[in-house]
């Protein structure tokens, strides 16, 4: 379910080759297994349309079949097993193609999400606007709307991406105030794993924090893994998610007294697969460690070549260094 008071879920889009049946699935398997929940395909051609149901007939996740141009793409999609289609209603072609995707998605009961792109708006929107503003992004998705609607078909989520940050929250911003239509938010090229992460915080986990967005992706140039790793990050920071563990560490100063930063890291590195809702601190020395930590459920706070571990601010035991990692570890197993 996406919109409807339904979580906030987490979508990522293959690079395989849709083709390539086999390397789709064991991508679609390691997109699940890092927590994503929708999987977007690239449909480009026949050949990947059929590529897209057998895909389909064993993929573990719903599938978004991703269409430009071809509207038959489209209805073969939805023959083979999508579960969303994701059209550009002003590139598919005229109202009478338009409408037998609405009729496909209609007889297969599945939802259409209409991308609008600030990089792809309608000649007219920008010789009316002059460049891409939030105002022509919303327009061009309610002329998208406006056609589903003619022909009685209101299962739609709404996209409006861009690669300007600000941009695509305005945009956004501007249509919730307007439609109740689910929105699938994101920003488009974001570059890098580093700047894309960076990026895609600030947009989408700007809206998420007002309560706009239903369904997301992380867009990055990188493995699609660590797209829904990002995600599930931003949901965890805006407060969406609660599942794994929330790592609260300080950014060292001249009291610290061991290596924090290498501790931090190989204390993320060894609850990367928990899926308790801890709260688990590291903080650097011990007179202000467990008070500004007193929040978390378990931390560690370190001293002259050692530590303390603290369980809710409460001081329980003084280790030397090289056992804070194990013993926290140890506390975090029994809670």
């Amino acid at each position: 379910m996406v919109g409807g008071g339904a979580p906030v879920s987490i979508q990522s889009m293959l690079n395989t080759k849709t083709t390539d049946v086999a390397a789709s699935l064991d991508q679609i398997e390691a997109l699940r297994r890092a927590g994503c929940e929708i999987v977007r395909l690239a449909v480009p051609d026949e050949e990947a349309a059929k590529g897209f149901a057998n895909i389909a007939a064993k993929s573990p996740l719903p599938l978004v079949a991703d269409i430009h141009f071809d509207y038959r793409l489209a209805i073969a999609a939805a023959e083979g097993g999508a579960s969303k289609i994701r059209i550009n209603p002003g590139n598919i072609g005229g109202e009478d193609r338009v409408r037998r995707v609405v009729d496909a998605c209609k007889m297969h009961h599945i939802p259409i999400r209409i991308g609008v792109n600030g990089g792809s708006l309608d000649p007219e929107l920008l010789k009316k606007y002059g460049h891409p503003t939030p105002e022509a992004l919303v327009e061009s998705a309610f002329s998208h709307i406006r056609l589903l609607e003619k022909y009685g078909f209101t299962d739609i989520c709404v996209s409006m991406k861009s690669s300007s940050v600000p941009l695509m929250m305005a945009a956004y911003r501007l249509f919730s105030k307007q439609s109740d239509y689910p929105l699938h938010v994101g920003v488009t090229e974001t570059g890098t794993e580093y700047m894309g992460t960076i990026k895609s915080a600030v947009g989408i986990g700007g809206l998420l924090c007002e309560g706009i967005g239903d369904t997301i992706r992380v867009s990055l140039t990188a493995d699609p893994v660590r797209e829904v790793v990002a995600a599930r990050s931003i949901l965890k920071a805006c407060g969406l998610r609660s599942e794994g563990v929330n790592i609260v560490s300080c950014p060292t100063c001249g009291r610290t007294k061991i290596d924090l930063i290498g501790l931090a890291n190989r204390v993320e590195e060894a609850l990367a697969d928990c899926k308790k809702p801890l709260t688990v601190a590291v903080m650097g020395c011990i007179v202000n460690g467990p008070g500004e930590a007193r929040e978390a459920d378990v931390g560690i706070a370190g001293g002259e070549d050692c530590g303390v571990i603290f369980v809710r601010g409460e001081l329980r035991e003084k280790v030397p260094y090289d056992e804070l990692l194990p013993t926290l570890l140890r506390y975090v197993e029994k809670l």
